[in-house]
């Protein structure tokens, strides 16, 4: 649909509609109501523009307006947090809101990729200014200048760094005026569940609900599985007939968002993912298991990326014990997560590694390897 379009400028909600009557989308009642609270928001926002940027506000200062200002708590609509399954939808309603949102200065951007900007401006804040202690009213004033509307895709915490400055950061950017709508596969109560600090992460959580409405999205289809329905998911050999089909896999999951290298922070270090869009990542072989990657990385992945595709998978042997030992791992990852892998491969699962020390260990790989490949596998929702 061209965004341009009259019925884009109207707002989300006809947007949507248009595009159910035009039959490029299946009438789903939960895409409805989610429709319906961003247009009740869009409408909220025409126009909207804070020009305060209090430094520090503090309680006493809120206690004490009488009368609602730009930039104020008071004057800010509450934003919006959907929250659902892989597939439901939520991005691309959000994509029709902010496309049709008449805020002057907004920005829509994923989540972990906004996070890995703000620890790269706070380190060089605090190389360029050592006399200036705290580089987060600053780094909220940069924020929100360029935009008042923030809408975040595949809002996520797995990162202890990200939990440390999130709270701050967010009631800085809130006390500027900040319009913030986001995407989730977990609701709140459930970000950063199970980490260690998860407690002190819990004020965050608080001020998420008390800034945004939480809408959950269960209900109706889940588009994304559908695609994988009758999809073929392992190609063999890995030869140009298979790099085509995985070109065309990653095109019909990835959807409309735009592809590109994106990096995952993991305790404390980045890891480069070359080419993701829409939950999908897709790597060489070499990348993954030919280099110094561990669980962790891999757990970072499988709790991102709700597919995976994996070019060139080689025969395995003792003399690749190395790569085959983090083969290992990744499926494992991957498998417990319920990530769907698309690949390449010089053979089918039990025939990737028949024979040699380690062969023996690889049947319970080969095995979930196939499972992966099932219609009942494909029809799981990924767990973060």
């Amino acid at each position: 649909m061209d965004l341009q379009s009259p019925t884009q400028s109207a707002g989300p909600l006809p947007a949507y509609r248009a595009m159910v009557a035009a039959g490029e989308l299946a009438p789903d009642p939960a895409q409805v109501l989610g429709a319906e609270r961003l247009q009740a928001l869009w409408i909220r926002l025409r126009g909207y523009n804070p020009t305060a940027r209090p430094a520090q506000p503090g309680l006493l200062t809120r206690l004490l307006r009488r009368k609602p200002v730009d930039g104020a708590d008071d004057a800010r609509p509450h934003g919006l947090y959907l929250v659902g399954e892989v597939g439901r939808g939520k991005s691309m309603l959000m994509d029709l809101f902010f496309a049709s949102a008449d805020v002057a200065r907004k920005q829509r951007i994923h989540f972990h990729r906004f996070m890995q900007d703000a620890h790269g401006r706070i380190f060089r804040f605090k190389r360029d200014n050592p006399d200036i202690a705290d580089p987060i009213p600053p780094l909220a004033d940069s924020i929100a200048a360029d935009a008042a509307l923030l809408c975040f895709d595949e809002f996520q915490v797995n990162d202890i760094a990200d939990a440390m400055i999130l709270g701050r950061l967010f009631q800085a950017l809130f006390d500027r005026g900040v319009v913030v709508v986001a995407t989730s596969n977990t609701t709140p109560d459930n970000l950063f569940k199970g980490q260690p600090g998860y407690d002190a992460f819990k004020p965050f959580i608080a001020l998420i609900k008390q800034n945004l409405d939480v809408l959950a999205m269960d209900a109706g289809r889940d588009f994304r599985r559908a695609r994988l329905h009758g999809m073929h998911t392992w190609h063999v050999p890995a030869d140009g007939r298979a790099d085509r089909a995985l070109d065309t896999a990653f095109a019909e999951l990835a959807g409309d968002a735009k592809a590109g290298p994106e990096r995952l922070t993991v305790t404390g270090r980045t890891l480069i993912v070359p080419h993701a869009a829409g939950g999908v990542a897709r790597f060489d072989f070499s990348a993954l298991c030919a280099t110094a990657l561990g669980a962790g990385d891999f757990l970072a992945l499988a709790t991102h990326y709700h597919c995976v595709i994996l070019d060139g998978i080689p025969r395995l042997s003792p003399n690749n014990f190395d790569e085959a030992r983090r083969f290992i791992v990744l499926i494992d990852a991957l498998y417990d997560h319920r990530v769907k892998l698309v690949a390449s491969a010089a053979a089918m699962p039990d025939e990737l590694y028949q024979r040699g020390e380690g062969a023996k260990m690889f049947e319970r790989t080969a095995s979930r390897l196939e499972e992966m490949q099932s219609q009942e596998y494909l029809g799981l929702p990924h767990l973060t």
